[in-house]
Order: structure tokens, then sequence, then C-alpha cells
């Protein structure tokens, strides 16, 4: 069981042996250490260096814990660093570099340092893809038409048979997860078109996940790609 409370986290990070467990378990999920610059395997831990030997042939045989991660050619120890990433993790409203920086007991500016490394590490192309059940639905967003100066309406052309014009198409995926949280997606999209849709889903969501129409009681799906079963 992990820390639960800020001051759990900075008392159980305070000890160098948990903070190597928890980045050696993030580094080599499979608990296989692996050479950052060859990829061997063959290498051996130097208890009071604090670092790892390879044993292939190459320059820079030894690397620690930082080497190929964010953490790398920082002088902030990992005391500091495990500290501002669960924070980061578990603070539902987000965190400020004042908020952090008084937190750990650093400057504001380290605090932004901090943080821009943590999220860039964080986050992958769209943040990962959704799984499970995920809803789906498109609407459009933009100013009622009525409500618009005569003069715009015209020159936009709109009408009542021509609503949808100067109004933008906005597509949502909504991935529940009870109490640990929801996530949600949001893309424009250039129409509403089935196989625009399907690629966005394609895009966001795993294969095999059950995806079907947002807040639709009956559970009937509108859209659905092939590679995912409607609920």
């Amino acid at each position: 069981m992990g820390p639960k409370t800020l001051r759990e986290a900075i008392l159980f990070f305070a000890d160098y042996a948990n903070c190597r467990k928890a980045v050696e378990a993030i580094r080599w999920p499979d608990g296989v250490v692996r050479c950052p610059r060859c990829g061997s395997d063959n290498v051996t831990y130097l208890e009071n260096a604090r670092v790892w030997k390879c044993y292939r042939d190459h320059p820079k045989q030894k690397f620690s814990l930082k080497v190929g991660t964010i953490f790398e050619d920082s002088a902030i120890g990992f005391e500091k660093w495990l500290p501002a990433l669960w924070l980061l993790t578990n603070c539902k409203n987000g965190i400020s570099s004042y908020e952090l920086g008084r937190a750990l007991g650093v400057t504001q500016k380290t605090g932004w340092f901090m943080l821009s490394r943590l999220r860039l590490a964080l986050q992958s192309r769209h943040g990962g893809k959704l799984a499970g059940h995920v809803e789906v639905d498109e609407t459009f967003i933009g100013g009622k038409a009525r409500n618009m100066h005569a003069s715009k309406r015209e020159r936009l052309d709109i009408s009542q048979s021509r609503s949808m014009i100067g109004k933008v198409a906005v597509m949502g995926l909504l991935q529940r997860h009870g109490n640990d949280g929801s996530s949600v997606r949001l893309q424009v999209v250039k129409t509403r078109r089935k196989h625009e849709l399907e690629q966005t889903i394609d895009e966001h969501v795993t294969g095999g996940a059950t995806c079907g129409p947002l807040l639709r009681p009956d559970g009937t799906a509108r859209i659905c790609s092939p590679r995912h079963r409607s609920c």
C-alpha cells in the first residue's frame, strides 16, 4: 500500500530504498533491470554508489536511476521528485508551482520545472486510450441563429433550413470509473459522417472496449466502430 497523505508520502520517500523500489517498478515493470544505453540485463547494482554497472563493452557502463528518465540532469533528489509526483496525481483540482514549492520547500521556479517535466511524462499523445465501457456522442457548439444580428445571419447565409452554419461539431467520449473518477475526451470533428466518427473512436478507444451512445438509457448504439462491440 502506498502513502495516503502528503505527510506519509514525504516520510515514505525520504528513505532512498523506497524511492528505488518505486522507480524500478515504473521503469522495469517486469522486474528485470536493463541498461538504458544498450538494453542488456547483464548488470550489477553497486550499493555504496547507488548505481548499476553494465558488463557490455560500451562507454558509460555505469548508470543511475535517473539516467534515461525525466529526472536525468536534475540535481533534485527523489525525496522531492516522488512526493511531487504523488501530489500531481492525487490532487483532483490540480496543483500550481507555488503550492508545490510551499509543500516541498523549493522555489516557485523549481516547482514549475518539476511540474513541467512530470506532466510531460504522464501524457502520451492522447493521455492513453480509453477502455472498458465508453459512452460516445456528438453535438454542435455555437450561438443560436435567432440570437445573431440580422447582418451576421445574412453574411453567414443562415436560415431555418441551414441552422448549423457557423457552429462547430464536437465529439465527446466518456469512460466511467465510478468512485475512482472518470476520463473525458473532446474533439472537434469536421463532419458527423460515420467513417469520421469511427476513426475518432479508433484513435481514442482500445480494441474490445464497449462503445455506446452517451447517456442513452435504453443502451442502443447510434455509432460504433467495427473494431469495438456496441452495448
